[in-house]
Parts: C-alpha cells; sequence; structure tokens
C-alpha cells in the first residue's frame, strides 16, 4: 500500500540515537545545556550570546543525531522563539516600563521613603524591604529587578553592603516561581501541557513551607538565633501572611497573583502591627554606630504616598481582573487568533514509551492580543499616566521605548531559551533525558528539583529553567508512575533556591551594592542557604510523591 501525503510529511521522534543503553544518548542530548553552563558559569559570557550557542548545538544534533528534517527543526525553534517574544517578553517590557516610569518621574523615591520610616531596627527593615518589597518587585517585574531594587535600598539606609546583597538575594527565593505575573508556571504549562492552574496549585503547597520560614532565616543570618526571637512577633506576621495569601492565591485564582497579593498583604499587615509594637532592643550592625541607626522620617503625606504607590495597586487590580475566567472570555471575544503552527503542527509524532501509541505534537500559537497578561499592564501604565504627577503620554510612550532598548539583550536570551526548549521538545531529545533519568527509579522525585535549581543557577531565571527541563520532568514522572505535575511544579519549586546562587543573579546584586568585583564573597555568602533550602525542597516533594498525597490537589 502506498503511503498517504499525511504519513510522508509527518516525522517520527526516536529516543536512542544510537544503540545500547540510554546513558550515552543522554549525554549527547545534554550538550546544549553544557554548553550553557560553561558559557554562564565559566566563561561568564552574557547570556544572549550562551542561548544563541546552545540553541545552534541544539538545532545541529536535532538534524544530524536525533534525524530531525532541517525544516521541522528551525519551525520548532521559532515556534518557541514566538513563545518567548508573546506573552513573555510582552509581560517583561509592560511591567519593567511601570517600575521606569515611577523611577523617572520621581515617585519611587516617595515608594522607598514611606518603605524606609516604618521601623529603624535593621532586621525589621530587611523583613520590610527585601522580603515584603522585594516579593512586590519580583510579581510585578522579576528577571533581577527586585535585587537590583531593595540592594540599593538596603545600601542607602545604611547597610553593610556584604549583607545588603546577600539578605536580598536569600529573600529572593520564595516568590520566584510566582515571579513576572506567574510566567515561570505559565511556561512550566506551556512545555508540557499540564493544566496552569494545576501546577500552580501544587507550587502553592510546596512554597508555602518555605516563605513562612524565609523572614526567620534573614534574621537568623544577620543577628543570630538569640536575636531573631527578640523579633519574633512581626516574623510571624510578616511569615504567615505572606504564606497563606501565596496559598489561597496561588489554589484558588492562578499563578499571576499570588506575589502581588502576598507582598500587599504583608506590607499592610507587618505596618500596621509595627504601629502598634516595638522590638525592646533595636538592633543595628557591630560595625555601625548606633546613631547611624536612626529611623528615616516619611517626608511626604499620605496622598502623596498613595499617589506613588497607585500604579502598582491600579497594576495588581487589573492582573487581578485579567485572570478572572469570564473577563478572559469576553476579551478573547474580540481578538484571539489561534496560529496552528505552519511546517510544524503535528507533522512530529510522540511514540513509546514517551506515549502509550503513535500521538501527532501539535504546535497551537496562542495571539491573544487582549486578554494577555501584558495587555493589561499595559493599560495600568496607560491608566497611572493620569495619577503621575508632570506626566505625560508622550513620555510614557518614550519611556516605554528606552525601556524596550533596555531589555534588547534579555528579549533575545529569553526568545533563545524558548527556542532551545522547544527544540529540544520536539526533537525528542528532552525525552531522551528524561528517560535516562528514569535510572533513579523511585528517588526521581527527590532528584527533580535539584534539575529545577541547577537550571535556575545555569540560566539566572525560574521561567528558562521550567522552559528547559519542564518536558524532562513529565517525561520521567510518567516512566516511573510519579504524578507528572509535582514533578513539573519540583522543577519550579526547587529552581527559586538556586536564584540565589546564579552567576546573573549576583551580578545584579553586585551592581546595586556597589560591590562590583567581590562576586566570590556573595556567592560563598548564599551557597550554604541554597542547598540548605534545596535539601528542604526535596524531601518535602519525595514525601508528597509517596506519603503526604492528600497535600496535593
Amino acid at each position: 500500500m502506498e503511503p498517504t501525503v499525511a504519513e510522508v510529511l509527518t516525522w517520527t521522534q526516536q529516543y536512542m540515537p544510537f544503540g545500547g543503553s540510554y546513558l550515552l544518548p543522554a549525554l549527547v542530548a545534554a550538550v546544549p545545556l553544557i554548553i550553557l553552563f560553561i558559557m554562564l558559569a565559566v566563561m561568564r559570557k552574557p547570556g544572549h550570546q550562551a542561548a544563541f550557542i546552545s540553541t545552534a548545538a541544539a538545532i545541529l544534533l536535532s538534524i544530524f543525531v536525533w534525524g530531525m528534517p532541517t525544516k521541522l527543526a528551525i519551525n520548532a525553534t521559532l515556534f518557541g522563539t514566538a513563545f518567548g517574544l508573546f506573552p513573555i517578553v510582552w509581560i517583561v517590557i509592560t511591567a519593567i516600563w511601570i517600575y521606569n516610569m515611577t523611577v523617572e518621574s520621581g515617585e519611587f523615591e516617595i515608594i522607598k521613603n514611606s518603605l524606609a520610616s516604618i521601623t529603624e531596627d535593621r532586621r525589621l527593615q530587611a523583613i520590610f524591604i527585601a522580603f515584603a518589597f522585594g516579593s512586590f518587585i519580583e510579581g510585578t517585574a522579576g528577571f533581577g529587578t527586585p535585587v537590583a531594587i531593595t540592594a540599593a535600598m538596603l545600601v542607602g539606609l545604611g547597610f553593610n553592603p556584604l549583607y545588603a546583597a546577600g539578605i536580598c538575594l536569600i529573600a529572593n527565593t520564595a516568590p520566584v516561581a510566582f515571579g513576572a505575573i506567574g510566567i515561570p508556571i505559565v511556561v512550566a504549562a506551556k512545555v508540557t501541557d499540564i493544566d496552569m492552574n494545576h501546577i500552580s496549585a501544587i507550587v502553592g503547597r510546596q512554597l508555602p513551607f518555605l516563605s513562612v520560614l524565609v523572614p526567620l532565616w534573614l534574621s537568623v543570618t544577620m543577628s543570630g538565633f538569640k536575636r531573631s526571637m527578640e523579633i519574633l512577633p512581626a516574623i510571624l506576621v510578616a511569615g504567615v501572611s505572606f504564606a497563606g495569601t501565596q496559598f489561597v492565591m496561588s489554589n484558588f485564582h492562578g499563578p499571576y497573583l499570588p506575589d502581588i497579593a502576598s507582598s500587599i498583604v504583608t506590607i499592610v499587615a507587618l505596618g500596621a502591627f509595627l504601629k502598634v509594637w516595638k522590638p525592646k532592643h533595636v538592633w543595628h550592625f557591630a560595625d555601625e554606630p548606633a546613631s547611624a541607626c536612626t529611623v528615616t522620617k516619611c517626608d511626604y503625606s499620605m496622598g502623596e504616598v498613595l499617589r506613588a504607590w497607585m500604579p502598582y495597586i491600579i497594576l495588581a487590580f487589573m492582573v487581578l481582573l485579567w485572570g478572572l475566567e469570564p473577563v478572559k472570555k469576553v476579551l478573547d471575544s474580540f481578538v484571539q487568533f489561534k496560529i496552528q503552527w505552519p511546517g510544524l503542527h503535528d507533522l512530529v509524532i510522540k511514540t513509546a514509551p514517551i506515549v502509550a501509541k503513535d500521538t501527532p505534537y501539535g504546535a497551537v500559537f496562542n495571539l491573544n492580543l487582549l486578554s494577555a497578561g501584558g495587555t493589561a499592564i499595559l493599560f495600568s501604565g496607560l491608566l497611572s499616566v493620569l495619577i503621575i504627577p508632570g506626566y505625560s503620554l508622550g513620555k510614557a510612550f518614550a519611556c516605554l521605548g528606552r525601556t524596550t532598548y533596555q531589555l534588547r539583550y534579555p528579549i533575545v536570551t529569553i526568545a533563545m531559551i524558548l527556542g532551545l526548549a522547544m527544540i529540544m521538545n520536539y526533537s525528542g531529545m528532552s525525552s531522551t533525558l528524561g528517560l535516562a533519568f528514569t535510572a533513579t527509579g523511585s528517588w526521581f522525585p527527590f532528584f527533580a528539583p535539584i534539575l529545577g535549581w541547577l537550571g535556575v543557577f545555569l540560566t539566572g531565571s525560574d521561567t528558562s529553567s521550567n522552559a528547559l527541563f519542564g518536558a524532562l520532568q513529565k517525561t520521567t514522572a510518567q516512566q516511573i508512575g510519579v504524578d507528572p505535575a509535582l514533578c513539573v511544579a519540583a522543577n519550579s519549586s526547587g529552581g527559586v533556591t538556586g536564584k540565589m546562587i546564579s552567576p546573573q543573579s549576583i551580578s545584579v546584586a553586585t551592581a546595586a551594592s556597589n560591590m562590583v568585583g567581590r562576586e566570590g564573597d556573595i556567592f560563598r555568602f548564599t551557597l550554604k542557604h541554597s542547598l540548605a533550602m534545596l535539601a528542604f525542597v526535596c524531601c518535602l516533594t519525595m514525601l508528597q510523591a509517596y506519603v503526604l498525597h492528600w497535600m496535593l490537589p
């Protein structure tokens, strides 16, 4: 019988391009990731250069080793690149645009002053600024922005630069999985075809255990356990407020707002608590005079403070509104294009043992222009122009242009990393890696967070880590009979603990705290904290996989 036209055009994945075990194919499949690691961690090359070389290597391997037709390989890479640009880059640009507008207009100085005026105790300042406010910036912008802002703020308040940088890196853990309006979870859902809200719910049943500990962790790191007990009531208010809100939002709303909502609740709760409670002893660093540790006076009226915060309040409201399913449906009814990616959709066939029977691999690009998270942020920025004094639409669009130019290299990096993820997925290279990890057998849930940790260390981004390893986590979990959504979620939860030792994050921290050239000091400062938090997530994931099933949605 003559093959049909469809059979001639399709290509079936192969997971063992040469005989033997999965070990050698897995090592070859890991080459693009090894290149990424060497270029980022060893050679210290810029992210966009490392992403380009790694993606090029993956394309060549997919064609010449995995036997993927050249046209399919190129189209798979372009499909990933397009998803990187929309909706991901669209969110990044608009979020940082709002932040830049508040800085250019001078409103951000009011925000900083309002935060710094609440308490003179260094422990509480660190919790308030590095943890609570940093989480807010992580939720709205992400991608290194919170560490840059909070480290500069703490140094400006008189913090020891090493502690300012280290504390902000440690604090920027629990919120990372839901950073930049939930983009890490959105990407994890995209590359694995697992329901986004389901992944969000599982992450929301892992990270709150870490979130409730982070304020105590920060204080102990700065002042020791005994001194931290002096501010235990404030620590509990901050930790419980954040963790409780993070759980509720991630489980009952989705991945877009947990950070924003949790940080706002924490800022309000801790601020109100500190109005009626003060520690008996005000703590400051041993190498600074007591006179240096004085409370900063709030130089602005309540109306001015509220006005300065209004762009972020509007942003939170708009993103919350956009996250409601009825609103999404209405917006999509006006403008939405579901594009079956030309030269790729249903032309790659997944086969056993990845799937029970041969299954076409879909490639549908959802161009939801109105309901995208970035569009909600864009409208928030436009509304904010009406509130920011002395600002205009002309200045706003000029700022948008400068922001886009400012982010030109991150834009290329994000697009290429998503291209790398998709070529590895569609060529079957991710599946080959995943099948090799089945050798760990029932222990894989313990190692799942370590993969996420490694991914964030390499790329500096929980989003990129999920793009790289999300499909691998799903494949391996399916092979050993564990809930795939748990391992995909663990990739994100484990990844947050690698943020503080990522070369990119450390570079941002050193720049913000005037410690350029002392990256090694900060790395040594944060490494033990990173490993301790990672071990906690690994043990929790293992227990959820086999013992604590009731914890999962």
